[in-house]
Formats: C-alpha cells, sequence, structure tokens
C-alpha cells in the first residue's frame, strides 16, 4: 500500500510541474499540409505561453501509421503529443492489421481545427460541375484514376465514398500527402481528388486557375471558397463530413496533464492572432475537451469502419 502511494503522489508530483522540458509534436502528415500548418501555429504559442521549446516533427510514411506508432510507444507524460488529421480515425476504422488500437492506445487532448474538403479537378477535363465529372466518369468503361493522401486516409474515404454514391468506377492511386496528389491533378495525372483548403484553394483562385473545384463537403467550404473560386460549388450531402486535426497523447498519461495542455491549446487558438492564421489556410478553429475528443473519435472510428464495409472498401 505504502509503495502504491507513493507512485500515485509522484505521478501527482510530475503532471504538476508539467510542463519542465520541450514537448514534441510528432505530426504524422507531411510538410506544408493542414495538419503541419495548424501544429505550428499551436506550437509557437505554446512554446511562448510556457516558456519551453515545442518541436514539430513530421513522421511521414505508412498511411499515418509511423507517427501513430512513434507516439503510443513513447512514455505517457505528455511529452510527446500526437497531432494527426481525421485520416487517423479512417484508417482506424478500415484497416484490420494495424499494429495498434487507436481508440485503446491513444488519450484525446482537444481537436485543433475543422476543415471542408473540397472536390477538386483539372481544368484540362473541361468539366465545371458534378453532374459534368460523373457523366465523364460513367463514360470511361475502365474508370477514372483518383488520388489521396495514402491508403485509408480522409481523401481516400472521400473519394470513395463519391465514386460510389454516383455510380462509377473510381481507381486510387495513394501519394505521400495532399500537396503531391494536388500537384498531379494540375499536372492532369488524375481525373478527380479531394484535399483540404490550404491544399486546394490557392490553386483554383480566380485568374490563375489550375484546379477547378466543383464541391465540398459543407457549408463551412461555400464560406471558404466564397469569392475564390469563379465557378458554382456544391456541396456534398452524402459524405463522411468536414476533416479534422486533434491532438492525442498515448494512453496513460494522467488526466491532469491532459486537462492543462487541453485547455492552453483552447486558449491559443481562440487568439485573434491565431483564428487569421487558421482562417487564412481553410481552417475552423475548433476545440474541445478530453473526454469530448475520445467519444468522438470512438464514433468516428465505428463510422469509417461501417462505411468501409458498405462500399467494400480493402486495405489488407
Amino acid at each position: 500500500m505504502a509503495l502504491a502511494g507513493t507512485s500515485q503522489a509522484a505521478t501527482s508530483d510530475s503532471a504538476s510541474a508539467y510542463p519542465a522540458r520541450p514537448i514534441t509534436f510528432a505530426v504524422n502528415a507531411t510538410p506544408g499540409g493542414t495538419a503541419d500548418l495548424v501544429s505550428r501555429f499551436v506550437a509557437k504559442q505554446l512554446s511562448l505561453a510556457w516558456k519551453v521549446n515545442v518541436i514539430v516533427e513530421n513522421h511521414v510514411g505508412g498511411g499515418g501509421v509511423i507517427g501513430a506508432t512513434h507516439v503510443i510507444r513513447s512514455a505517457p507524460d505528455g511529452y510527446t503529443v500526437l497531432v494527426a488529421p481525421s485520416a487517423l480515425g479512417v484508417r482506424a476504422g478500415l484497416d484490420r492489421k494495424l499494429p495498434y488500437n487507436a481508440v485503446r492506445d491513444l488519450a484525446g487532448i482537444s481537436l485543433l481545427a475543422v476543415t471542408p474538403s473540397f472536390l477538386v479537378v483539372s481544368p484540362s477535363l473541361g468539366v465545371t460541375s458534378v453532374e459534368q465529372l460523373t457523366a465523364l466518369a460513367k463514360s470511361k468503361q475502365d474508370g477514372v484514376i483518383y488520388g489521396s493522401a495514402g491508403m485509408g486516409s480522409t481523401g481516400h474515404l472521400h473519394a470513395a465514398m463519391f465514386a460510389d454514391n454516383y455510380g462509377f468506377k473510381g481507381v486510387h492511386a495513394p501519394y505521400r500527402g495532399s500537396p503531391e496528389v494536388v500537384n498531379d491533378v494540375v499536372a492532369g495525372r488524375l481525373a478527380y481528388a479531394f484535399a483540404p483548403g490550404a491544399n486546394a484553394l490557392p490553386f483554383a483562385r480566380k485568374g490563375t486557375e489550375r484546379v477547378v473545384v466543383l464541391a465540398t463537403t459543407s457549408t463551412i467550404g461555400l464560406k471558404f471558397a466564397d469569392g475564390k473560386v469563379p465557378n458554382p460549388v456544391e456541396v456534398l450531402t452524402r459524405d463522411i463530413g468536414d476533416d479534422w486535426y486533434a491532438a492525442f497523447v498515448p494512453a496513460g498519461t494522467p488526466d491532469e496533464i491532459r486537462t492543462k495542455l487541453s485547455a492552453e491549446i483552447a486558449r491559443i487558438i481562440a487568439m485573434p492572432e491565431v483564428r487569421k492564421s487558421y482562417l487564412e489556410i481553410g481552417a475552423e478553429p475548433v476545440s474541445n475537451t478530453p473526454k469530448e475528443l475520445d467519444s468522438m473519435f470512438n464514433a468516428y472510428v465505428e463510422r469509417a469502419r461501417k462505411i468501409g464495409d458498405d462500399i467494400g472498401i480493402k486495405l489488407n
């Protein structure tokens, strides 16, 4: 009993002293993407507020598995934080052979942002509406190629659902990240893709259109696209919804640390200068509590699994 009491006291002391050394944000997405950008906005302000270095590291590969595994295997002390896009939940729902159980092995800190995803095509296709794109896709006996930021990514799920909803054959081409996908849409090597605003909208601006934005995953996307793109943008109602970006730590991290970090992130993303930076890249600042994120993440994984089963997405 004395040993247990001593252990609990040590844990409490450690939590109350947090943070006492540098914190690492392990981002399981490529540099330049939305997950990377929002991580850096938050890391900068967190470092200033807490007077410790907050380092952003990109752990790319395996459809986000490498980054998630790195964090899950780290000490549950709040010093290694996974910043992940919603692809973390999609992959957890679709992939039965992951080396971890994301719901069990990760503990939520807070949402960082929500971003609508945008359906983009190359101007070379000559289409300016969802109806025209689907008519073109249905005319191709062998189907059309769409890209995403990897097997089991949110972009993969968006694009596969789109093909299933509109009744044409889509062939998936996985990439390392959204910036690479959009580059190949621009080049005309892909028929279509779904990408967050930070990667899609700069290529779609009036007068310099290198991609055409046809649709978005919510009415929030209409707000970000308004006045920036020349053609009408539709809202897709049969979709898993907007992408999100969130912070997690290894399961077993003390609740006191999780709550402290979550509250500070909420304060930071409410700052006018941070909110402005978010909006400029097409991201809506959103936070929640650790308990709320845990519940949301669990439900999202279950929904992704059901969608994958319903439309026949196979990762293994």
